[in-house]
């Protein structure tokens, strides 16, 4: 009986492990999302839409050279994170949004913007 309640604990605290590194189980914060736009760099790498008018800062993950891309429209996806302001553009309006580029794809040469 000892016995039988050792391995029944053993299994139950083995089930909560599990189910905390579940690595399906979704992320609430990294949310992963597809954006298109140009690419252009002042302080940062930054994509910027047209329509609906918002723009993203941008940083790399593995590979991706995001120089590569500047001057070109681009569909980037990846994970999003809200963007630190920075008090050196105390003149403009930053991007609020921050995205870790996962793949990058060129749209067109030559932004329509």
């Amino acid at each position: 009986m000892k016995r039988e309640k050792m391995v029944l604990t053993l299994l139950l605290v083995a089930g909560w492990v599990m189910a905390q590194t579940n690595p399906y189980r979704p992320l609430k914060a990294k949310r992963l999302i597809a954006v298109q736009g140009c690419v252009s760099r002042s302080s940062d790498y930054v994509l910027r839409q047209c329509d609906p008018g918002n723009s993203y800062v941008l940083h790399p993950a593995d590979t991706i050279k995001r120089g590569d891309y500047i001057g070109q429209e681009v569909k980037i996806t990846g994970t999003k994170s809200p963007t630190l302001s920075d008090t050196s553009d105390s003149g403009r309006s930053a991007p609020s949004t921050t995205i870790t580029v996962n793949s990058s794809r060129t749209i067109s040469r030559k932004c329509r913007q």
